[in-house]
């Protein structure tokens, strides 16, 4: 429980410091110019296999991206949605945005918290040469592609070339595939799905995770849990309407890779976000799951709408209260009744 709570009082931090200086407001703005202008979807496309669930036992590639650390999940993700945004179904990716230094840049589409200094549990201050905002987010960029290019050499969601010293051309970098990079000298660059694919083969993400600031709000490990309810709720539809949809054992693990854990805490986050809730038939019925039934959950995208920051924050700050009472009550010495009391 201690680990709870010191967790969940590091996500408020991070939160409130990019609260502070509006940097999931910019982000999202820059989302929404973009998304505007070039009169993005609805929707975006994600092909299933092997990210979200692996093509045979083992690990997906999402699950590979579940990272206590950077943003390598959430940029791809961006990538996608600027893609789609962009281009035509069918239609090849090319970069087109620098890494920084102007409007529409992909340092723009990052909100990350600063630089925090665990000694003085500070925020250190921006410097024109070292600690600039921009800087920070243009690294974590970098990290990220570093890291989506180390899944391996057919795993690889980005490939970036070198110099002829060997130096990594960040600026460059090409996206691939969810498939990713491939076998074949070729990558394997990525492209708009297009209609008429297999009901499987695809599904899709509503837009406003993209503009509301829920991609910069969640942690990897729930992005990874929304994606994989939100695959099931479409590949199973009249279940997920009716009872809803669930994920345990066997199939959680060497389909999906994603631990018991990771997953009922993200199911619990979700839930206390609005973004999924029990079926209505077990919420009208108290008790009413039986032992050992895993648990149901319906997808609710119209929470979509609201403002990521403001939800996530309201419900932390909740969640970080109750946790620390209860640390409290567990702290006093359980008291017996009186010697009065017990004549």
């Amino acid at each position: 429980m201690a680990d709870a709570r010191e967790a969940n009082r590091r996500r408020l931090r991070r939160l409130t410091e990019m609260d502070r200086h509006g940097a999931v407001g910019a982000a999202s703005a820059g989302l929404k110019f973009q998304h505007t202008m070039h009169h993005g979807p609805g929707s975006i496309a994600l092909r299933t296999r092997p990210f979200v669930e692996a093509s045979t036992e083992g690990e997906s590639t999402l699950s590979r991206l579940v990272l206590p650390r950077g943003v390598a999940l959430r940029f791809y993700l961006l990538a996608i949605f600027d893609a789609q945004c962009r281009l035509a179904p069918g239609s090849s990716w090319a970069n087109r945005r620098p890494l920084s230094g102007q409007r529409g840049c992909w340092s723009d589409f990052i909100a990350i918290d600063g630089a925090y200094d665990g000694r003085s549990r500070a925020y250190m201050p921006e410097t024109k040469q070292i600690r600039d905002g921009g800087d920070l987010r243009v690294r974590q960029i970098k990290s990220a592609l570093t890291t989506l290019e180390g899944l391996g050499p057919s795993e690889a969601l980005v490939t970036v070339p070198r110099d002829r010293i060997g130096r990594r051309l960040f600026q460059e970098f090409s996206l691939m595939k969810e498939t990713g990079r491939g076998v074949h000298q070729t990558p394997d660059t990525y492209s708009v799905p297009t209609l008429g694919q297999p009901a499987e083969a695809t599904f899709t993400v509503p837009s406003d995770f993209f503009l509301n600031g829920w991609i910069q709000v969640l942690n990897p490990s729930e992005i990874a849990t929304w994606l994989i309810l939100q695959y099931l709720s479409q590949w199973a539809a009249d279940t997920h309407a009716y009872r809803g949809v669930y994920l345990y054992g066997r199939a959680r693990v060497n389909k999906f890779g994603i631990k018991r854990d990771a997953w009922e805490d993200g199911c619990q986050r979700l839930c206390s976000f609005g973004l999924i809730h029990p079926p209505h038939s077990s919420v009208l019925v108290p008790n009413s799951r039986k032992r050992y039934e895993p648990y149901r959950w319906q997808v609710d995208n119209q929470a979509l709408h609201h403002d990521a920051m403001e939800v996530c924050l309201r419900e932390l700050t909740i969640r970080q209260r109750d946790l620390e009472r209860q640390a409290v009550q567990r702290s006093q010495p359980n008291i017996g009744p009186s010697d009065e009391e017990t004549h």
